[in-house]
């Protein structure tokens, strides 16, 4: 399955989401959820972001693609997922718990760890600050 994020930065911060069903459920996390048959993957990260926090996005650069492959409790393969990240410009509106969301969050790069983020959306998280620096610097 193709799955699709969006990190948006704004004023030093990263936009964070709890996920309010599975996979990851009760976790903080990279606003995203899954591309739709006859979906583009930016026209996907931006409803996304719009269902889930309520804010408009400009699609920028790719951040990151990575696999997530979660087991069931025998051990069978319950989730793979192919996810694509992309670093975001918030275009409009105000951040929101939406769809599957129970709440948003932002954070500074020095925060990210009181959300128990899990290794990969941390080191994503991180990626996209570092993006959205050198960006600001060119």
């Amino acid at each position: 399955m193709v799955g699709v994020g969006g990190v948006v930065i704004s004023n030093g911060r990263a936009l964070l989401i709890r996920r309010g069903g599975p996979p990851l459920e009760g976790q903080w996390s990279i606003p995203g959820g899954m591309l739709e048959v006859g979906e583009t993957i930016l026209e996907g990260v931006r409803r996304e972001l719009g269902e889930e926090t309520g804010i408009e996005v400009r699609v920028g650069d790719l951040i990151e693609v990575f696999e997530r492959i979660n087991p069931d409790a025998d051990g069978k393969t319950r989730y793979h997922f192919v996810v694509l990240d992309y670093l975001c410009e918030a275009v409009r509106g105000e951040a929101r718990a939406g769809s599957d969301v129970t709440d948003v969050a932002w954070a500074t790069p020095s925060e990210l760890g009181k959300y128990s983020l899990t290794e990969t959306a941390t080191r994503v998280f991180l990626k996209a600050f570092e993006m959205a620096r050198e960006r600001e610097n060119s």
